[in-house]
């Protein structure tokens, strides 16, 4: 059995199936999809900072007097179809979706007794809106189903006045925070907790450590369920489950510990913004990018999505995910239960990333520039003659190469049209008997 603390918490060994997902959907939709303006910050940045365009937007558009408690009722998912989510998660090709349950907006998108008259089933679309998503998730796609869950929320009174008291009292935690994270777990068994906003406050005014002791060993998801590191001031990239420590963490190197890189395709915002930009998402050839480069350093990609106020993925996402998936059709052998190489990148040609199969014994040489040469000089693997073989995924003959010297090998690639590519995007060199 786990104790409540953090060296007993952390000798946990993550469950395997984490690691050997490889890669998911981050789903960011609450009250803020209403102004969808700016940020899902849009109300600490209206109301607490009041940062210019936000005040300029309000009083443009909303009459005198409007509070951002009036864009409840708005929130209405009038569109929201759980079944076409769940069908375009799958054809994203991820193996999880966490949905943001609550953010620091304190809104739950489940009727939680504890958020009351401020929840999905109360207010808005009058519908539990984790419950439908769950369901469909489970009965339509082999996806792991996760939370997002915000510990703090920005302006409740309770939070404010412990946060007055230097965190002595904790009316906030005991009251709201925990016995919701308690509710969503027993209600719909997530496999993932993804905490999150910690107020600034430590962990021992949260109790996470007493949270995820019951979570490890007590609660009804106590074998399959990860974690991941935003549990209180100071345990981000610390203590934990998987390693968050930033929001687009990528660092470009192999990490002694499991960690995920949580990112947006839209790089200014988590939640849906009407006033986005074509040049504000991320195209498909960056999201491959990230998602080689991380894979290969040991890390998740966790690829942010932000739905509509009235439930829909805007095409733009759906588009974007659904060319992930056709790569991963593809190309999904050199990232699902891969293992980090030896050799993370190339040290002679950029824009080339390894991962190893250990299964099958294969070395996955992921390049994201088609050479105009033909020829792809590797520098990192030692190849074998009448051994080393090479393949490129979804072609079907055998490549041929030559050695270089001790290490190092040049890589005939086969003349193809645009149309004739197996994919389009970045491509995957199978190599077998590699020493």
């Amino acid at each position: 059995r786990y104790e409540p603390t953090w060296s007993s918490l952390d000798a946990r060994p993550l469950p395997a199936w984490f690691d050997e997902a490889k890669f998911g959907v981050f789903i960011h939709w609450g009250v803020f999809s209403v102004p969808s303006f700016g940020s899902e910050w849009f109300w600490w940045y209206w109301q607490k900072e009041k940062r210019e365009p936000y005040v300029k937007f309000m009083e443009a558009n909303y009459p005198p007097g409007f509070s951002y408690e009036d864009f409840g009722p708005l929130f209405t998912a009038e569109f929201f179809d759980p079944n076409q989510w769940a069908d375009i998660l799958k054809a994203s090709g991820a193996k999880y979706v966490v949905l943001t349950s609550k953010h620091h907006e304190g809104f739950t998108l489940w009727g939680s007794k504890y958020s009351w008259n401020w929840n999905a089933v109360d207010v808005g679309p009058k519908r539990d809106l984790v419950a439908e998503l769950a369901t469909s998730v489970r009965n339509r796609t082999d996806l792991h189903f996760g939370l997002y869950h915000s510990l703090f929320e920005w302006f409740n009174r309770l939070f404010l006045e412990d946060a007055t008291n230097a965190f002595k009292t904790r009316k906030f935690p005991t009251s709201k925070s925990l016995p919701e994270l308690y509710e969503i777990v027993a209600k719909y068994q997530p496999e993932i907790i993804w905490s999150d906003g910690d107020g600034n406050a430590p962990d021992t005014y949260w109790n996470s450590t007493g949270f995820l002791a019951w979570l490890y060993n007590d609660s009804p998801v106590r074998d399959t369920v990860v974690t991941n590191d935003r549990w209180g001031a100071g345990s981000i990239c610390t203590h934990g489950g998987f390693y968050t420590c930033s929001d687009r963490y990528n660092p470009g190197h192999l990490l002694p510990h499991k960690w995920e890189n949580c990112m947006t395709i839209d790089r200014g915002s988590w939640g849906y913004r009407r006033d986005a930009r074509l040049g504000d998402y991320l195209a498909i050839e960056d999201l491959v990018k990230q998602l080689a480069e991380t894979v290969s350093c040991g890390g998740n990609l966790l690829m942010n999505i932000g739905p509509t106020h009235d439930g829909r993925i805007a095409v733009v996402f759906e588009e974007r995910l659904r060319q992930v998936g056709a790569w991963l059709k593809v190309n999904g052998e050199a990232i699902y239960g891969t293992k980090p190489w030896r050799a993370q990148n190339d040290t002679v040609t950029p824009g080339v990333w390894y991962t190893f199969s250990p299964k099958e014994g294969k070395v996955n040489a992921i390049f994201l520039n088609w050479p105009v040469s033909g020829t792809l000089e590797l520098a990192e693997p030692r190849a074998k003659l009448g051994e080393t073989q090479v393949k490129l995924a979804g072609y079907k003959e055998l490549l041929k190469w030559v050695a270089l010297g001790e290490k190092g090998m040049v890589i005939a690639l086969p003349q193809l049209t645009p149309q004739q590519l197996p994919c389009q995007w970045g491509w995957t060199l199978q190599l077998t008997d590699i020493n």
